[in-house]
């Protein structure tokens, strides 16, 4: 599904990047009709981030420097059953001609200015809205994570002027996070990265909204209750929030109403019917005083038929 010719092999050298090092190359993308769908004289991108597809990922650390090559691969390894819109259809194989022209060290985060550090987390964070949105949320996940690593860069301190530009950075990055978390149905991660959220932005309605949420499907109702109302006071006009705090306050009264219902005391007998309970054992002795009676009484009605009988004889 991916096929590599190779045009022009550079004898110079034998250098091949490693997974984590930077590359740049100089890229024409073409559908099988001859379409130019993509073109970069100068692509820069790090090996094992996940910041380009699969197939250039694939085939630029198999490549030597200055080697130019043909590339083709499926729409498995490109842009998959969605394509690309406008430009490349569902399911679309794509033919490239690639040359790698430099191979160096990432940039080390630390070391980065802060201008740099927004730049490249911005890509990223970029690129993870790319794979959140084809639904693939681990690769979105890998993407937003690096953004924030980038962002989070220990030359980014408070003293930097773009201090304000970076937590806003940060913020979007870990609201993607906790949305893409749940999308995975992990919970849990999600509420961490959404308060981490609110440790830098204590009024961000999105994440007071999401905890809020979250707390709730964990029987936190109280704390639910409190992000809720705050999120609800923020943006009175949203409607999500009106449900979901609806719905937490018809759970917690009729959680109230269960426990504030007493038990009601078992019923006590009528003691008018008192006269008409007997046991057992004296019911089943007068019944055998009836048929002894009645027993009696049949001999005693034969004894006397038969003496009038006799008489008449």
């Amino acid at each position: 599904m991916v096929k590599k010719q190779i045009l022009k092999k550079r004898q110079a050298t034998e250098i091949q990047p490693l997974a984590g090092q930077e590359v740049t190359i100089r890229l024409l993308g073409m559908l099988d009709d001859g379409t130019v769908v993509e073109k970069d004289p100068k692509l820069s991108f790090i090996i094992g981030e996940g910041d380009v597809n699969l197939a250039l990922e694939l085939c630029a650390s198999t490549m030597l420097l200055g080697e130019i090559i043909l590339l083709s691969t499926s729409a498995q390894y490109a842009y998959g059953q969605q394509g690309r819109d406008p430009d490349i259809p569902p399911d679309a194989s794509l033919l490239y001609q690639l040359q790698l022209l430099e191979i160096r060290d990432a940039p080390d985060v630390q070391t980065l200015s802060a201008s740099d550090c927004i730049r490249i987390g911005n890509q990223k964070r970029e690129r993870g809205n790319y794979y959140f949105q084809r639904e693939e949320y681990s690769q979105a996940l890998k993407s937003y994570s690096n953004a924030l690593k980038v962002l989070s860069s220990p030359s980014t301190d408070n003293s930097s002027p773009e201090v304000e530009e970076l937590k806003e950075g940060k913020v979007k990055c870990l609201n993607n996070m906790a949305t893409t978390h749940l999308k995975l149905a992990r919970n849990s991660d999600a509420l961490t990265c959404s308060q981490t959220v609110l440790e830098l932005d204590p009024d961000n309605v999105k994440a007071l909204f999401r905890m809020g949420k979250i707390l709730s499907e964990k029987g936190e109702d109280q704390e639910a209750m409190e992000a809720l109302k705050k999120a609800l006071k923020l943006e009175p006009s949203t409607k999500a929030i009106h449900v979901e705090l609806s719905k937490l306050v018809k759970k917690r009264d009729g959680t109230m109403e269960v426990a504030n219902q007493k038990p009601k005391p078992p019923q006590a007998v009528d003691k008018s019917l008192n006269p008409f309970i007997k046991p057992t054992r004296r019911r089943s002795g007068g019944i055998q005083w009836k048929l002894l009676l009645g027993a009696a009484a049949v001999a005693l009605g034969s004894l006397v038929a038969s003496m009038i009988l006799g008489t008449r004889s």
